[in-house]
This record gives structure tokens, sequence and C-alpha cells, in this order.
């Protein structure tokens, strides 16, 4: 079933995966029915804060991608070179182009601050009833739909003649092609769900023409080839085809999630958590929306309904701030989760979903004030602080899973970690505990998986389903299973209850 097909080109094709904090180029091919992986480059993406406004810097992304693709040129010279590029990236995200297609501005972050209040102002034209009734997006202050109407009164936003999405711009500077891909563009609160068609309606209430976008595109579907300066500048030999993938990252990620059938629950943890489960439509009741759960479009068709939690950016945070401190016992992170795992399980929880966590700095204390105010007892130490981060995170995913269950109707058997976090043991250990069913930890690659296992299938290199294409990645890279124990779910319970308004 995973067999090319006759004429196909087989690879090595190259998956472009840019998170938050850093990005990749990874090369991978079906041989034998597995999937080979083997990363090419990676390189930082530092955010750059100018005039009190935090941005992306969109040219340094671009130059590490043309850097990876070198690379990729480099290690596949005897192979022809990579048989296809695909990009995907955090979503929300944009930037604008004028007449010339030239970028005005860097693209601004999205926890940067001008959002601030942003929902209110849509609320008096556009009910949040009704939005979430067009869009089924989850509300955050970080969505597209509120960094347009920060922005739609500034002369860049006037100037704009197209809007690109994040993985959508760096295709066009390496094509010359523009165009939208529909897993992205869900997570603008633009998108309708149920037509994968824009809403005019959720649109017009902050003044913007959807026809700013290019046309939408499905992953699968062609997104260029590499122009010949791209070429020259990688040295590799044209063409090189683009292919659109899952172009939000956790759209790839879930492509890359090895479970069979669909009782399932998946985290993707980095930066953020997303949780959630798989389905054929959108859910778009009353009760989700009060929920605050997303309907983000996925590959083939799905619907990828979850929510968005802080992730390990509570404790990356607490990281940087320890370690630009020289706080001893952190500049470790294996002897740091050590402690963290011989430290009093529960003692102190946090709502990782709270926006009162959103922007950099300040985390430890943060961290503390919000353990104060709900009477519990301050972490004393580096290993108490993340203990309390790694414990809040395990009670968030239970409480999601809990409530996707219920909200959707699908039931789940096995919830599957994948992304950074499937590395920490002692989160996984955790979830395990607090959902009370078995965690199955890995892929860590899993959006690069993905988006070189929707090129492949698109080149004809691989045939079949999600189901085929997870088959594929439970062979090839093993996951860890961790079976439910530890503490009891009454204990569980009684953590959320410290939480409860």
């Amino acid at each position: 079933m995973n067999s090319p097909s006759a004429g196909a080109r087989t690879g090595p094709f190259a998956a472009v995966d840019l998170g938050a904090s850093s990005g990749r180029v990874l090369l991978g091919r079906p041989v034998d029915g597995r999937l080979v992986l083997r990363e090419a480059h990676r390189f930082d993406n530092r955010p750059v804060r100018v005039h009190g406004t935090l941005h992306w810097d969109a040219l340094g992304l671009y130059r590490g991608v043309l850097d990876g693709l070198r690379a990729a040129a480099a290690l596949t010279r005897g192979e022809g070179g990579p048989a296809s590029v695909g990009i995907d990236t955090w979503g929300v995200d944009f930037g604008l182009l004028d007449g010339d297609g030239a970028l005005l501005g860097n693209p601004v972050h999205y926890r940067d601050t001008r959002t601030e209040g942003m929902a209110d102002e849509v609320e008096k034209v556009l009910p949040a009833r009704e939005l979430y009734r067009l869009t089924g997006l989850q509300q955050l202050p970080i969505n597209t739909l509120y960094q347009v109407a920060a922005a739609r009164h500034t002369e860049g936003f006037a100037a704009a003649r197209q809007m690109l999405l994040m993985p959508d711009l760096l295709s066009y500077w390496l094509t010359g092609v523009a165009g939208t891909e529909t897993t992205i563009a869900s997570t603008t609160q633009f998108l309708d769900p149920r037509t994968r068609r824009w809403s005019p309606r959720a649109a017009a209430a902050v003044g913007l023409d959807t026809g700013l976008f290019p046309p939408l595109r499905d992953a699968g579907d062609p997104a260029g080839a590499l122009l010949p300066e791209v070429l020259a500048e990688t040295g590799l030999d044209g063409p090189v085809p683009v292919t659109a993938v899952g172009a939000h990252d956790t759209a790839s990620a879930v492509v890359g999630v090895p479970a069979e059938g669909d009782r399932f629950a998946y985290i993707s943890t980095g930066t953020w958590s997303l949780a959630g489960v798989e389905l054929p439509s959108p859910v778009l009741t009353e009760e989700s929306r009060l929920a605050n759960f997303a309907n983000e479009l996925g590959v083939d068709g799905t619907v990828r309904y979850l929510r968005n939690i802080m992730g390990l950016w509570l404790l990356q945070e607490c990281l940087r701030e320890w370690r630009a401190d020289e706080v001893p016992g952190t500049e470790d992170l294996t002897g740091l989760l050590e402690a963290a795992a011989r430290a009093p399980g529960l003692r102190s929880v946090v709502d990782a979903g709270s926006p009162a966590f959103l922007a950099p700095g300040g985390m430890p204390e943060r961290i503390a004030d919000a353990c104060r105010s709900t009477g519990q007892p301050v972490p004393r130490d580096p290993a108490e602080t993340t203990r309390c981060v790694l414990d809040s995170l395990a009670l968030a995913h239970r409480q999601v899973i809990a409530q996707a269950e219920r909200l959707s109707g699908r039931e789940v058997e096995t919830v599957h970690i994948v992304g950074g976090g499937a590395r920490n043991a002692l989160l996984c250990r955790l979830t395990a505990d607090a959902c009370g069913r078995p965690v199955v930890a890995g892929p860590v690659e899993a959006t690069a998986c993905g988006n070189l296992l929707v090129q492949a299938r698109s080149a004809g290199a691989v045939r079949g389903g999600l189901g085929e294409l997870r088959a594929l990645v439970r062979t090839s890279l093993p996951p860890l299973r961790y079976p439910p124990g530890g503490e009891g779910t009454t204990a569980w319970e009684r953590a959320a209850a410290r939480l409860a308004p």
C-alpha cells in the first residue's frame, strides 16, 4: 500500500519546518516501507523588538531556509537533489506586500501587545456567538482577525495589496507564486470550517477585503517551483517543485501522529500544547464556544478540534530568566527535570491556558503570583517551579481531552504526544496519570514527518490515506508508551478544584 507507483519521484523530499523558537530543514524519503529522515540544517528563530513592537525577523528566517536548502543540496548531491520542498510554520501571523510584491515591514509577532482590547472592539460589531458560528475558532488575542483589527488603520495596511500568512510568504519568496494553504488559513478566524472558504461576514467585521489573500490551495497541491535565483543561491539543480503541505505546523504534526484507528487524542507539544481530537466535521455548538475550542482544518478534509494551552513556553521562559540570573541548578535541563520529578507532586498548579502567561518576561514570578492568588504554596526553588509547570500542563491536558471527548462525542482510548514535549518523560508520565489513559510519545519530529509524507504522496512515492501514512510513521519511528499510574484521579480532581472560579 505504501509502495511507489510507476514513474513516481521517490525523493528525498525536503521539509522546511519553522517553529516559534527555531527552524529546521529535514530530508526524508520512503525506503522499503519506512520513512528515513536526516537533518540538513537547524537555525534559531529570534524575534526582534523595534520601537516597542515585537517582530519576526522574516528575512533572517528566509536566509535560514536558503541555508537549509543549500545544506540539503550538498547532502543529496549524488541523488539528484530534493524531489520537492514543503513549508510549514506556526499560525496566525502574516506579511503585507505592496503592489510590487515587496514586504511592507517585518511581520508582527503574535505575542506583541497590539491586540489588547481588540476582542471587545470586534464584539461591538460582531458578537462572539455569531463569530464562532461563522468561523468555529477559539477566541485568542493572537488570532489574525484581532491583529487585523489592530492594524487596519495603519499606513502599512492601507498600502497593502496582498496578505500572506507566514508559510505562504516564504513559499512566495522561493517561487514567485502566491497562494493561501487552507490549514494555515483556518487559524485566521476568517475561514468557515464548513465550506473551507472565507467568511465575508467575519472579514467585514474588521474591514478586511479577503481579496488581499491569494487563492486558497489544499495540502498536496502544487505551489510553484524554485526560482532560478533560488537555485543559484542554494546550488540545487532545477526544476525543484514546491508542494503545499499542511502549512500550519500542527496540521502537519497531526498527520505524523502514529495512531491506529480514530479513538485517539493528540497533544502537539512545544512552545504551545495543542490538544484535541480529529473529526470529520466541525463542532459549532454554543457549549463548544464557551469551552473555547477551535475547529481548525486538517489534511484530507479533516477538522482538528482542539484547544491551545501555553505549553512548554512556561518552562522555556523560566529557564531563560534563571540562566540569565545564573541561578544554580538550571544550566542542565536533564538535572532540573530529575529534581522536579523528586519534588512533591500537585503541591501547586496554575491555569496553563491563562492569557496572563502569554507575554515574555518575569515568568517565575508570574507563576508564583498565580499560586498566591489561589491560596496555594508558592514554589520555593526552580525544581518546584518546574514541577508546578509540568503538573499544570498535565492537568490542562486532562481537562481539554475530557472536554473534547464530551463535546465531540469522539471516544478517546489513547493519548498521543508528539513534538518536543515527547522527549520530556516526566511530562508524558504525568499526562498519562492525569488522563488515566496510556500516553504514546513520539515522534519528536512529527511535523516534519507529516510535511514529508504529504509531499511523498503528492509525488506518488507513497499511496493511501491518513491511516496508511500514520502506519508508515509507526514503522519508521516506534514511539514510547507510558501507562497511567501514580497519583489517582481524585488527586487530579482536587488539583483542578483549586483553580475553579
